[in-house]
């Protein structure tokens, strides 16, 4: 039976940062983003508030500076070799992130065969942000039955790669999980734990796992 692999995008395929933190610095934003990060992680705001809020940060942000934010990210090692590995072994990889749709997508060129992230307007931006196309927590678990329809696969065929309690539902949805240089209470919840930074031996951990 194939397997479906989930992985988070923020803290976990990028080491130590997420994606509007790499796009912000391309703006010099990063005051300006480390403050929207502490009140969304403290839940001050909630994630249509904090898209709402990033939109207007990056009312001058060009598609160029996207590329550069996501060529210069610290991405995970092996991640183009893992999914490679697992596409050739006949299961499925897909994104399921909070983060911005058109810097998520890009991930669809290294290999995922589905990336989801929360649906902002085309870089430059000339529309606002609609509240209804920014994901949340439970929003993952949702994608994540949707892909198993997509895939011919069962909710017990998924493995979920996480880092932050944005990633709980979901763990709490599947039967295999990894936690990546993860929140200790992620860590809690997980079936297996990774810290470092190569995709190839979190993957280790579950390639026989199902």
């Amino acid at each position: 039976m194939a397997r479906l692999h989930l992985f988070d995008l923020d803290g976990t395929l990028l080491y130590g940062t997420a994606a509007p933190v790499e796009i912000s610095r391309q703006l010099g934003l990063d005051a300006e983003i480390a403050e929207l990060e502490r009140d969304f992680v403290a839940r001050r705001i909630d994630s249509p508030q904090y898209a709402e809020r990033v939109h207007a940060l990056w009312a001058e942000l060009t598609d160029t500076q996207v590329t550069a934010a996501f060529e210069g990210a610290p991405w995970l090692m092996g991640i183009r070799e893992t999914w490679a590995e697992i596409r050739e072994s006949g299961d499925y990889c897909a994104v399921i992130s909070l983060s911005p749709s058109f810097f998520v997508e890009r991930l669809l060129a290294w290999g995922a065969h589905a990336a989801h992230g929360s649906r902002f307007p085309s870089v430059p931006f000339t529309e606002p942000v609609n509240p209804r196309g920014i994901l949340n927590a439970a929003a993952k678990v949702k994608i994540a039955n949707r892909l198993c329809e997509e895939f011919g696969v069962g909710r017990s065929d998924c493995i979920a790669y996480g880092d932050s309690l944005s990633d709980l539902e979901l763990f709490g949805a599947v039967p295999v999980s990894v936690a990546v240089n993860a929140d200790q209470r992620l860590v809690g919840l997980a079936t297996h734990s990774y810290v470092g930074r190569d995709l190839r031996k979190a993957y280790e951990l579950v390639r026989g796992a199902g």
